[in-house]
């Protein structure tokens, strides 16, 4: 294990449970507007170099969670370069109730994930690069497909967020609805849903993330060993920016303005995001398709080792035998 490790910089979380795959690097990298963010990169593994994943995570989520599919990425002949987007993980915080999930618009992922591609990836990884998105990140990555078609050569996104089941409104009559609380001075209170709780082992029994209870439990450990990673529920101003956004991916053009080749993934059980939502964005994009997982719940990353399979082999034939 080759792991920078710098006391007093942006260490990564060491547990027996989750080895650091190996060659990892890490640091910090600032956007325009100087927030700090934490970053690490992965050299690729055994075989031909096929490029670079430049892997972004969901709502609450963190480097160390995805160690074991950055290794499975390394495996295939792929760097790996990823980041922590801005209020979460091991980047800066932007209210001062760290563990809240805060963002003041959508867009300030754009903001993240450009910086990331400029600052990290066109210097420091190989070419090609593709984007591998979950749930929050690959409705980031969605609209990134809308602004440059040449940033990725592809994109493979994990239950992407496009729309919540259940809501008593549209996406974007909750999007007014939170705006408006916004409004009222309440952007920074909590709100959120059950399944928006931290993971404890507890919570596994019924929880709609992943039926893999060794994968759950991992998750869990490196939190309790670096309890400043954790972020809980959402703030009004997260959920109105989140919705707004759900809004416009549900509009007549945004379809058609993702100009990147993308192929969605859909859980079959999926109780956090709309599967349906993803597959009707799917039927109607000119450059992307979608596939149904049946069975998995929302992380297929994190899933059980039939529903990893079945993730990866999509993975492979959409991603790693374009790259070859």
């Amino acid at each position: 294990m080759n792991a920078i490790v710098d006391p007093n910089g942006p260490a990564l979380a060491v547990v027996p449970s989750n080895p650091v795959p190996e060659g990892a690097r890490v640091g910090y990298f600032s956007t325009p507007d100087k927030i700090r963010l934490r970053y690490a990169t992965f050299p690729k593994g055994a075989g031909a170099p096929k490029g670079t994943i430049c892997l972004v995570h969901g709502r609450t989520e963190f480097i160390e969670k995805y160690f074991e599919t950055i290794a499975d990425f390394q495996s295939r002949g792929f760097a790996v370069a990823t980041f922590d987007w801005r209020g979460q993980g091991g980047s800066d915080r932007l209210i001062g109730n760290k563990r809240l999930g805060y963002v003041r618009r959508f867009d300030d992922y754009w903001t993240d994930l450009k910086a990331f591609h400029g600052s990290i990836l066109l210097p420091d990884c190989p070419g090609p690069y593709y984007l591998v998105g979950h749930s929050m990140g690959g409705l980031a990555s969605l609209y990134a497909g809308t602004r440059d078609r040449m940033m990725f050569e592809r994109m493979f996104l994990s239950a992407p967020m496009v729309a919540l089941d259940g809501q008593p409104l549209s996406m974007a009559g909750m999007a007014r609805a939170a705006e408006t609380l916004g409004l009222l001075g309440l952007g920074r209170l909590p709100i959120g849903r059950g399944s928006d709780k931290p993971q404890s082992q507890q919570s596994f029994a019924g929880n709609a993330l992943t039926s893999d209870a060794v994968r759950f439990m991992r998750s869990n450990e490196v939190l309790a060993a670096r309890p400043d990673l954790e972020v809980g529920g959402p703030t009004i101003r997260w959920v109105a920016s989140a919705f707004r956004a759900m809004a416009g991916a549900a509009t007549d053009a945004f379809p058609g303005d993702v100009r990147i080749p993308v192929l969605m993934l859909a859980a079959g059980q999926d109780r956090v995001v709309s599967s349906a939502a993803t597959e009707t964005l799917g039927l109607r994009m000119r450059n992307g398709r979608h596939l149904m997982v049946p069975g998995a719940r929302h992380e297929l990353f994190m899933e059980n080792d039939a529903i990893r399979g079945q993730t990866f082999a999509a993975f492979d034939a959409f991603i790693t035998s374009h790259s070859a």
